[in-house]
Order: C-alpha cells, then sequence, then structure tokens
C-alpha cells in the first residue's frame, strides 16, 4: 500500500527535489515571529491558520513558510508530538486492502490527529489516499495541495547536502515522511551538530544521505523541560 499512497502525491514532490538549481533559503525564525504576531500584517498567524483550515487554495509558499516554522512559537507547539490516533490508524496502514466500510472511520481519524497537529504530513497523505478510494476527486485536490504546500515551504529551506544547508523541519516524523516519498532505505541516523543526518543504501540516484536542521526543534524541547 505504501508505493500506492507514493502515487497519489509523488509528481509534484520529485519534481522540487529533481532541479539541481532550485534556490532556497533557511528560514528567518526572528521575522518570522514578529510577522506572525502583528494583526496588521499578511502573515499575522490567526488569519493563516483559518485560511490553512479552509484549504485556502490562494496560500502561497512565502504563506506556508509562515504557517509551518511559525507554529513553533504557539502554543500548541510540541516537538516531538505523536498522534492520539496512532494506534488505531497502524492497523489500516498495515492492511494490504482497506475496505470500504474503513472509509470513514479512517478520515474521521486521521482528521482527530491533524487537529492536533495543523502538519501532521503522515495522516494528510493518508486521508488524502482515503478521499482518493472513495472517488471524492474534490477533498483529494484539496488535502494533497495543503500537503504539498507544507512539504514544498520544508523544501524550500536546503538542499540537504550539509548540515548548513539541512532542509529545516519543526517534527522529526516530517524526516520520515521525506524518506516515504522519495523511497529511500535509511542504513542509519546520527545527529551532528544542529541537525539530524540520515544515511541511505546507495541506488542510482547516488544520493548517500541527508541532513534535516532540528535546532530549533531541540531548543524548543529544552524550553519545555525548563518550564516543568
Amino acid at each position: 500500500m505504501k508505493k500506492i499512497l507514493i502515487v497519489i502525491f509523488l509528481i509534484t514532490i520529485f519534481s522540487t527535489i529533481k532541479s539541481q538549481e532550485r534556490t532556497f533559503q533557511a528560514p528567518d525564525y526572528d521575522k518570522i515571529s514578529m510577522e506572525i504576531k502583528d494583526s496588521s500584517s499578511n502573515y499575522y498567524y490567526p488569519r493563516l491558520m483559518s485560511r490553512l483550515v479552509a484549504y485556502d487554495t490562494t496560500l502561497t509558499i512565502v504563506d506556508y513558510r509562515h504557517l509551518y516554522y511559525g507554529y513553533i512559537f504557539q502554543k500548541e507547539y510540541q516537538p516531538y508530538w505523536r498522534s492520539s490516533e496512532e494506534e488505531k490508524l497502524v492497523k489500516f496502514y498495515r492492511s494490504k486492502i482497506i475496505s470500504e466500510k474503513d472509509y470513514d472511520k479512517i478520515i474521521e481519524l486521521a482528521s482527530h490527529s491533524i487537529n492536533e497537529f495543523p502538519f501532521d504530513l503522515r495522516q494528510m497523505n493518508f486521508m488524502g489516499y482515503i478521499y482518493h478510494l472513495k472517488g471524492d476527486k474534490e477533498m483529494a485536490l484539496k488535502v494533497s495541495r495543503r500537503f504539498h504546500g507544507i512539504f514544498d515551504a520544508i523544501m524550500s529551506t536546503g538542499d540537504g547536502k550539509k548540515c548548513e544547508t539541512g532542509y529545516h523541519v519543526i517534527s522529526v516524523s516530517h524526516e520520515y515522511v521525506f524518506l516515504n516519498f522519495f523511497q529511500f532505505s535509511m542504513t542509519s541516523q546520527a545527529l551532528t551538530g544542529d541537525c539530524d543526518y540520515l544515511s541511505f543504501e546507495k541506488d542510482q540516484r547516488n544520493i548517500e544521505g541527508v541532513y534535516f536542521n532540528i535546532k530549533k526543534l531541540m531548543e524548543k524541547n529544552l524550553e519545555s523541560f525548563k518550564t516543568k
């Protein structure tokens, strides 16, 4: 089933990683923090989040960058969040065939998880797939667009070739979403400075590994320990 899930979203994402000359820029966290708190700003967080929840198709990649990286400044942010519905969803992930009678239940569980964490890419992908199976093309497209907006925002922050240009993520789970979608087989994982480095089995792409910048994630995790 994993291969089927990949098909839904892969084409757009692959075109992003495939380009060798694409531009990228690390997030300016201080600037993002100021802009999302300014009620007169186009990036005022409550308004941006309302647009995200409403599947607003006019959201730009800059909007998505403010949404994604601005989330670390929200009180709801949990650096190592885990879905409360994960155990219930696992059995469906592992199923070779998903019964039509389970579609609505899966959507309900995935939606609850996404409501808990608006950037739960794993469940977003799964939910889009289920809408696709249901034949609800409109919702499948809406979920796909949201997924791409978030994923493209992450991809816009680096090239993953070294820690200094690593992809910035606010959740370690997003590293594994990356692996799954590009069908990389991880051989090891190591913390290197501000980055997670994931090593891959060699294939025709000759990519040995990718760096993910988790500096802000670690800082927020440390802050949470200090307040306890």
